[in-house]
């Protein structure tokens, strides 16, 4: 969502001008500011919320033939016609990966697992008085859909991050869905990591139509309805996603990736400026903001950043998010700090304050997505290669929700074992709360127990 634009600070000249927002006096109109670039958030503008559950109604009354439709009406279909890839497509463009391409795979893979691997719920039991015993058992889900953003850019990191939770979570069937690009080509990098992991399918299409078919199934292309739906994608697939609650379940909607950074003066400056623009270059519409107590830092960062941007390829993607979402915020104290971020809850924020502090601020910045500490731990190590999952709440929800995880290929089912005499200790709590609650029956469901 974009927020009015503060009239900017005066920046050396051929710097990228960065809205700035000084908290040190307490001025309303700076704190009013804040408050709006906070309350930012996922969900999308009517028309796109309309037009999405319009695509997702006729995906469940026409199935393919609608799904091939939206394909040809709004892209992402393949070139020749093919609907879905099966497991011996996947297989063999697993096997044409350049070695170094899947020597860097199967490396994000293992760490993934490896994070994945002590993620995974454990069955609980215990016995609350004498001959009463509740279970949690898990069990994970039977069929899952991942949807992995395709198009004008693929993904293949993020087709891991959806996939291996799944497996590692025991998940019998992964459908995997993703669009092909104008030209009706699928990123053969993205189908090697589909083939390496052992996708049986992918469905070549994208946005609203692709999470509908993941809905409904389609049985005459070889797969059926999904339990969930996960994975990041645009405004129109996480619309969908919303009209359909209720039916399917979802991960945490997905706004546009965002970048924050909390700096003192003990911070390198050029590290804070790429650090800043790293997540900008998903798209114009990811917000960047820098939260610092220094004002040298704040002054020089727009110069660092168009010295990054000359030589960027996306740089343009990046200047117009940092114009439209890119904000300085110059606070009194790493405490004003700390309060700018979790009022903010940033999906990503990376913390370069001085050594005695990291800690510190690591603990009290509570409400981020994914936190990188220090100078050595950029946001692209972690959207690649650290096993940490990439799939993050974004648009504040992480003051409430967390990273995509093995719990969410899952859920717990309730298993309660009862004797004659641990129902004799409950019957006084039962039937005392059921007559309260005018439930004469659910009483009387005990009672027939103990009579004759």
């Amino acid at each position: 969502m974009t927020v009015p634009t503060a009239a900017p600070t005066q920046m050396p000249e051929g710097s990228i001008a960065l809205r700035r927002i000084d908290l040190r006096a307490g001025d309303p109109a700076a704190v009013g500011e804040l408050d709006r670039l906070a309350r930012r958030g996922v969900v999308p503008d009517r028309r796109v919320l309309d037009g999405a559950r319009a695509i997702v109604d006729s995906v469940r009354a026409g199935g393919e033939s609608a799904v091939r439709a939206a394909n040809e009406r709004f892209g992402g279909g393949s070139a020749d016609g093919r609907l879905t890839l099966g497991s011996e497509n996947l297989e063999r463009a697993a096997d044409a990966l350049e070695p170094d391409v899947r020597v860097a795979l199967e490396a994000a893979i293992t760490n993934v697992r490896r994070v994945a691997e002590v993620q995974r719920p454990e069955t609980t039991r215990i016995e609350t008085v004498p001959g009463v015993e509740v279970e949690r058992r898990w069990r994970p889900l039977e069929r899952v859909g991942c949807y992995v953003p395709g198009g004008g850019a693929a993904y293949p990191s993020s087709l891991v991050m959806t996939v291996v939770p799944a497996l590692v979570a025991g998940v019998d069937s992964i459908v995997v869905a993703s669009p092909a690009d104008a030209l009706g080509r699928l990123d053969r990098v993205l189908l090697g990591a589909a083939g390496i992991l052992g996708v049986e399918t992918l469905l070549v299409a994208g946005g609203a139509q692709a999470i509908g078919a993941l809905a409904f199934g389609l049985p005459s292309v070889g797969f059926g309805p999904v339990e969930r739906i996960v994975g990041p994608g645009n405004a129109w697939v996480t619309a969908a996603k919303l009209a359909l609650v209720g039916e399917v379940a979802i991960d945490v909607p997905a706004g546009p990736s965002e970048g924050c950074v909390i700096a003192d003066a003990a911070a390198e400056s050029r590290l804070v400026a790429a650090d800043l623009v790293t997540q900008a270059e998903h798209g114009p519409d990811s917000p960047a903001i820098l939260v610092t107590t220094d004002e040298r830092l704040a002054a020089d960062t727009p110069a660092l950043v168009e010295a990054i941007l000359a030589t960027a390829p996306r740089a343009a993607v990046v200047r117009e998010a940092l114009r439209a979402h890119g904000a300085i915020v110059l606070v009194a104290d790493l405490d004003a700090a700390i309060d700018v971020v979790n009022a903010y809850a940033p999906e990503h924020l990376s913390i370069h304050v001085a050594d005695d502090e990291l800690e510190r601020v690591v603990e009290a910045a509570r409400n981020a997505g994914s936190v990188f500490v220090g100078r050595w731990a950029p946001e692209s190590a972690g959207d690649y290669a650290t096993g940490a999952n990439h799939v993050l709440p974004t648009g504040g929800l992480a003051r409430s929700c967390e990273a995509l995880s093995v719990e969410a290929f899952g859920r717990f089912t309730q298993v309660q074992r009862i004797t004659r005499a641990g129902l004799a200790t409950l019957r006084p709590t039962i039937e005392t709360l059921a007559a309260v609650e005018g439930l004469d029956l659910h009483g009387r469901a005990v009672a027939a127990r103990f009579e004759p």
